[in-house]
C-alpha cells in the first residue's frame, strides 16, 4: 500500500509532488528547502540557517507519519555552492546526533535550487 503523507506543519509542495509517501516500510520525504510553512518563504541567509529550518521541516514530517527522526536511513544533501558543505555538516551533525546509527548519505552540488535555496535535503526514513 502507498500513502501520501502531508503536514501544515511543513512547506507544501511546490508542483505536483507529495511532502512524503509512506510504502513498503519506507518514508520517502521530498527535498526540503528552508521555507517557513508559515509564510511560505525561504528563511535563513546562510546554508547553516537554511539547514535549521530544513530539519524543522524534515522533523514535522517524520513526526506526522508517526516515525522517528533517529530511524532515517538515507539522506540526500543538495548544495548551490559545495563551499558551504562544512557548515551544513555541523548542523547536520547535530542533528542527528543522538541516531544510533547514522544515515549513509550522498551530498553534490547543483546549479541552482528553487526559491533560491542553498540548501535542500531528501530523506527516506524506516517505518
Amino acid at each position: 500500500m502507498i500513502e501520501r503523507v502531508d503536514t501544515p506543519d511543513a512547506p507544501k509542495a511546490l508542483g505536483p509532488y507529495s511532502q512524503a509517501v509512506k510504502a513498503g516500510g519506507f518514508l520517502f520525504i521530498s527535498g526540503m528547502l528552508a521555507i517557513d510553512p508559515a509564510t511560505g518563504e525561504l528563511k535563513g541567509e546562510s546554508a547553516a540557517e537554511q539547514t535549521v529550518q530544513i530539519f524543522k521541516n524534515i522533523r514535522a514530517v517524520v513526526k506526522e507519519a508517526g516515525a522517528k527522526m533517529e530511524n532515517i536511513v538515507k539522506a540526500v544533501v543538495y548544495l548551490s555552492d559545495f563551499n558551504d558543505f562544512s557548515e551544513v555538516n555541523k548542523v547536520y551533525a547535530s542533528e542527528l546526533s543522538s541516531s544510533p546509527v547514522l544515515p549513509s548519505r550522498a551530498a553534490v552540488e547543483v546549479t541552482k535550487m528553487a526559491k533560491g535555496g542553498k540548501v535542500e535535503i531528501e530523506v527516506t526514513v524506516a517505518l
